[in-house]
């Protein structure tokens, strides 16, 4: 690739166009919605919004115009939030062409037809620009921050045409970003998805102070959740084993970083999640939404999702978390094996 357009410049918009210009080789055009985003990037050279501190390459030029960011594009990086995706590609259409491959890093469902972010995109391009696009996705465990840092990084592109998952390998792989290939575009993308409604989880156990024996039982468990759904969905098992499931699962659970967990954390500690949000100064934790589409998911395929169930409780029906732990823990029992 030589031209490429990163559509979205949060904090992991702006942290892969940066991969992307430190491994050079590349035109990238970052288009930001807001316009003091793009006020930070063209003064300070870097986004001093979302990601601060963090230097972004020359070789980067940001935009606010959705004509210029696609302009002879050969790759087209999807990474705004997920309620999103619709509109802005269908914004976008007006400036695609079918010689484009498009890169979706979102990690969302939406919420309306419980559709991943890959069928989103795949379904507005072709309806409104009429042509049918050649669609991968990028996910795994990756703060932005760090990954922006140059702090050694792996994540998983999946497609189901090995050679665009290799180009895609080939042109985000450096030094410090090792890209792994998938053909289970199902297993990767819903990885990245569901695993940001069990980091909430993950955030309440420490905002309530409890200890590592219950966080690693909610992590564990929380992956069975996961594995369930994404098998029911046409996933493989074994891809929830790796960078896009555990890995990602991991990560957000346990670390700082994490916007979904931050927002368990102050749930646990008695704050109402309209107050949460509205203190996030327009970051977005992904994982309340997608809770709501996990739900429905799980109803669609008539799979058992007893922390999922419990999560949309707390969020959206005040329900205070310790009755929501003592439900779980009074389940009856079962064997582990059956997931």
């Amino acid at each position: 690739m030589s031209r490429v357009a990163v559509i979205g410049a949060g904090a992991w918009g702006t942290a892969l166009a940066i991969v992307l210009g430190r491994n050079g080789g590349h035109t990238v055009t970052l288009w930001a919605h807001e316009p003091e985003v793009f006020d930070g990037i063209v003064a300070r050279h870097e986004n001093t919004v979302y990601l601060p501190g963090c230097a972004i390459p020359q070789n980067i030029s940001p935009t606010t115009d959705l004509a210029i960011a696609l302009k002879d594009a050969e790759l087209v990086l999807s990474v705004m939030p997920s309620h999103h995706s619709r509109a802005v590609f269908k914004q976008m259409s007006p400036h695609l062409s079918p010689k484009m491959r498009f890169v979706s890093a979102t990690k969302g469902i939406e919420n309306e037809s419980l559709l991943r972010m890959s069928q989103v995109i795949s379904e507005t391009v072709f309806l409104e620009a009429g042509f049918p696009p050649k669609v991968s996705v990028l996910s795994g465990p990756s703060f932005a921050r760090e990954a922006a840092k140059g702090d050694p990084t792996a994540v998983t592109v999946a497609s189901t045409d090995d050679a665009f998952a290799a180009t895609v390998q080939q042109n985000f792989g450096g030094p410090s970003f090792r890209v792994y290939t998938s053909d289970d575009v199902i297993g990767v993308e819903l990885g990245g998805a569901l695993k940001n409604v069990i980091a909430i989880a993950a955030g309440i156990v420490e905002g309530l102070g409890l200890g590592h024996n219950t966080a690693a039982a909610l992590i564990t468990r929380g992956l069975a959740e996961i594995t369930r759904l994404a098998v029911a969905c046409g996933a493989r098992r074994e891809t929830m084993a790796g960078l896009a499931g555990m890995g990602d699962l991991v990560l957000t659970c346990t670390g700082g970083l994490s916007r979904n967990r931050s927002v368990g954390v102050q749930l646990g500690q008695g704050k109402q999640l309209p107050e949460i949000l509205a203190g996030m100064h327009g970051m977005v934790a992904e994982g309340v939404l997608t809770t709501n589409a996990v739900v429905g998911l799980a109803h669609k395929h008539g799979v058992e999702m007893p922390i999922t169930d419990q999560m949309f409780a707390i969020l959206h029906d005040r329900r205070p978390p310790k009755d929501a732990i003592k439900e779980l823990m009074s389940r009856p029992g079962k064997s582990e094996m059956i997931i």
